[in-house]
């Protein structure tokens, strides 16, 4: 199967072409025709499976053959960083329909986005609390919404978004297309899928497993050299695109100045950072100027780099779901990836569970080399980038699961 057997038209055809999209994913393979044929959808996968251009296209094939010139389709997401990253999707697959994509979101002056609405966008990609906002002012019109998507529906639970989102929902026309994508799918959104979807088609891809692409591993190590660990790992991964994930915007900071103070061009990426400074963080690390980055699981959303090779869980995830879909950050597009999480005693326990969920044991490894029994006098060990890169050899050695 390619993309032309779902008849998008030349238009979305050469927008797929000059973004190199040849074969569509499970996902899109599933949800394109359903949500073409105007079906509610209730779509679950993992990240880097191809969910933006599951929705985008058929929004993008419906609204080029209506009226222009007013929003027609509105998209909500739970993070800035995620609703620039669909618009750009939008922009880049829609380059040749004339159709046009704003975001619209929280900690930027809302001046440009209200002109931006004012100039007739027909897809409206928003954060809840400023599109709430623009809405009460009078800026934003939902009148004319045909189709609706809630993307990354379990994050935008879990940071509080609910009740905005139903207040959202209570402004929007009845007969509407609705589709919601998640990564997860937690009793909470269960609740919400019934309430605003319409006899919908589930599409399933394995959401709750990693990518087949991903290579992952837990790196036992006692609380005080979790640090010097990480700065090894990094060290002998060599000059790469590496996302860290730590459980606070606190320690979040902390490691990435650790980090930086190692050698390596890094930054942080969590909720305390002005939008300017979130905006650097991504440009530098897609770029490539920003080797490491090390974010929050919030923060976190949003990013779409398919070039990060290796993905660092310093702190282990509450559940499992949160563990697969960090993990999917590395791997991406068919791309192969390594995932490592640093894990301590106090972890056991949500051990047990993700590999219960996954239904097999996750491989144990250690480092060959390095000094599991410094005291924590010693937890400030120095590292630097290596300029050889990997020596072609493993670094670590597998060690016998505990019975």
């Amino acid at each position: 199967m390619d993309f032309s057997s779902f008849g998008l038209g030349s238009a979305l055809d050469a927008g797929l072409r000059e973004q190199g999209y040849l074969t569509p994913t499970p996902i899109q393979a599933q949800a394109i025709p359903l949500a073409l044929a105007g079906r509610d959808l209730l779509g679950l996968a993992q990240t880097g499976t191809g969910k933006t251009a599951a929705f985008a296209l058929p929004i993008l094939k419906r609204l080029g053959a209506g009226p222009r010139g007013a929003a027609r389709a509105l998209v909500i997401a739970p993070t800035r960083e995620l609703a620039e990253q669909i618009r750009s999707g939008f922009a880049a697959l829609g380059k040749h329909t004339g159709l046009r994509a704003v975001a619209v979101y929280g900690g930027v002056s809302a001046h440009a986005q209200i002109q931006a609405l004012r100039g007739h966008a027909e897809i409206v990609v928003a954060c809840p609390g400023r599109l709430l906002d623009l809405l009460g002012q009078g800026h934003f019109s939902p009148r004319q919404i045909e189709t609706l998507v809630l993307d990354e529906a379990d994050q935008l639970l879990d940071m509080g978004f609910l009740p905005d989102v139903r207040r959202i929902l209570a402004r929007l026309p009845a007969a509407r297309q609705t589709m919601l994508f998640s990564a997860t799918m937690p009793d909470e959104l269960r609740s919400l899928a019934h309430e605003c979807l319409k006899n919908p088609e589930t599409v399933s891809v394995k959401h709750a497993e990693p990518l087949a692409t991903v290579t992952h591993a837990l790196f036992p190590v006692v609380e005080h050299l979790k640090t010097p660990l990480l700065l090894e790992l990094i060290r002998r991964a060599g000059s790469e695109s590496i996302l860290v994930f730590t459980k606070t915007k606190h320690r979040a900071r902390r490691v990435a100045e650790k980090v930086k103070a190692a050698g390596w061009a890094s930054a942080d990426l969590q909720g305390n950072l002005s939008q300017n400074r979130r905006r650097a963080a991504m440009d530098g690390f897609r770029s490539g100027k920003i080797h490491v980055l090390v974010a929050t699981d919030i923060a976190a959303r949003g990013i779409d780099v398919s070039q990060i090779t290796h993905v660092i869980n310093y702190d282990i995830t509450d559940t499992p779901e949160a563990y697969v879909h960090r993990i999917g950050r590395t791997g991406r597009a068919a791309k192969t990836g390594d995932a490592y999480t640093l894990v301590t005693s106090q972890d056991d326990g949500m051990v047990r569970v993700i590999e219960r969920k996954l239904g097999r044991a996750i491989e144990r490894r250690t480092l060959d080399h390095f000094d599991y029994r410094a005291g924590p006098a010693n937890s400030g060990q120095k590292g630097g980038p290596s300029t050889g890169g990997s020596s072609g050899r493993p670094f670590w050695r597998k060690r016998r699961r505990p019975r």
